[in-house]
């Protein structure tokens, strides 16, 4: 068991030389790979967590982490990274392991009646426990790093404002915001655009803030929040913006979402997608299935635009934010390991090493992997006074 995953390291270790590290074994023995001090230490403590993971692979060892049976001190992220390597990838799995993946996938379909308990799974924590390390506007996405000192806070404020001008908004103007979250982009558009919007959520605890922020801002008559499904929306808006919320769609339903936008948006409106995605299809990740997002799904480009195309969505402009994303997941670690004691109190050790896996494994992703971030800007039909260069987002 020892030799298989000293040869595992060896040939991740030969795949980035840069990364050096130390892997500590169940019987004292200690590794060590790379040149000068170790980025990190790997322990795996006990043999049965060694065979767990590599019997199951990201679940097993996201078990045993969560579990305390493995430990990382150092950078979790230069660990994680290694998720993306073919050596990882091409691993065997178990049957057992197989057929487990198959079940989640299996009730991961985001049905009706399964859509909500999904999202009660992430959103539903608490807003005490996203207050802790997000932004003051709570945006649980990707933000917009202007300049190299912004904070996570003025770069929220600035995905917001890019997304604004992208979407050209104007006074008076409807937006529908499907997958709303707390309600942050839908208050700086009313507050700066005079827009009057509606946005969409399946999370209890997320209506309930935003709509309660709204009263303090006295936005209510500007801005609604409702709890409710985006297959069940009716009415025809002006500008759709969806932000962070494609990714819970699920594969089997990308058709059902674009034919909803295409029947809310009024021809020629202007709607953006803000999306994780990829260039090409790859297996989700079975533990963030199992732990982090059921329901969830990475779409790829082609699927994005392929499926807005056979509504007669047309793709205008198409930005990758990726490094953008991985900064702002690094504030966001950096933010909750701050508080990770408070963490724990509200929870327990193990829901942090979850929390802290997840959030070190999209860095690795966005910095080292597949995962991208999409904004896909659209217009129903065509649109002839969309400006013809992108100098309006800029000035």
């Amino acid at each position: 068991m020892r030799k298989t995953f000293e040869q595992l390291f060896e040939a991740l270790s030969d795949h980035a030389k840069e990364v050096s590290f130390q892997i500590q074994f169940w019987d004292g023995v200690k590794k060590s790979y790379g040149a000068g001090e170790p980025q990190f230490i790997l322990t795996i403590a006990t043999e049965r967590a060694a065979e767990h993971a590599l019997e199951s692979g990201s679940l097993g060892f996201g078990e045993e982490y969560m579990a305390g049976d493995i430990q990382v001190e150092g950078d979790f992220t230069q660990l994680l990274r290694f998720g993306a390597d073919d050596a990882i990838l091409n691993l065997p799995i178990g049957l057992k392991a197989k057929l487990a993946i198959k079940h989640l996938r299996q009730v991961s379909l985001n049905t009706l009646s399964r859509s909500t308990k999904h999202v009660a799974h992430h959103y539903d924590r608490g807003n005490d426990f996203y207050k802790l390390w997000l932004d003051d506007s709570m945006a649980y996405s990707c933000a917009y790093f202007r300049y190299e000192n912004d904070t996570l806070e003025q770069a929220q404020q600035q995905k917001y404002e890019h997304i604004c001008r992208k979407l050209q908004l104007k006074a008076g103007e409807t937006l529908v915001d499907i997958g709303c979250g707390w309600g942050g982009m839908l208050i700086y558009a009313a507050k700066h655009y005079g827009v009057r919007g509606v946005g969409y959520t399946l999370s209890k605890q997320q209506v309930e803030y935003a709509n309660d922020l709204l009263k303090r801002e006295g936005l209510s008559k500007e801005i609604s929040i409702v709890l409710e499904d985006y297959r069940r929306i009716e009415g025809k808006f002006d500008k759709f913006v969806s932000v962070g919320m494609f990714e819970h769609v699920g594969k089997q339903f990308i058709p059902t979402f674009m034919e909803k936008l295409q029947s809310i948006l009024k021809p020629g409106g202007i709607g953006l997608l803000h999306t994780i995605g990829q260039e090409r299809p790859v297996p989700g990740d079975p533990w963030t299935l199992k732990y982090i997002f059921p329901g969830g799904y990475i779409p790829t480009l082609d699927e994005i635009v392929r499926t807005m195309c056979d509504v007669k969505l047309i793709p205008t402009d198409i930005e990758n934010l990726r490094l953008h994303y991985a900064r702002t997941l690094e504030e966001w670690s950096a933010r909750y390991e701050v508080h990770a004691k408070k963490i724990e109190a509200l929870y327990d050790a193990s829901f942090v090493r979850m929390w802290r896996m997840f959030l070190n494994g999209c860095i690795a992703n966005f910095r080292y992997g597949d995962m991208r971030l999409y904004h896909v800007l659209f217009t129903n039909g065509l649109n002839h006074t969309m400006p013809l260069t992108r100098e309006h987002l800029y000035r």
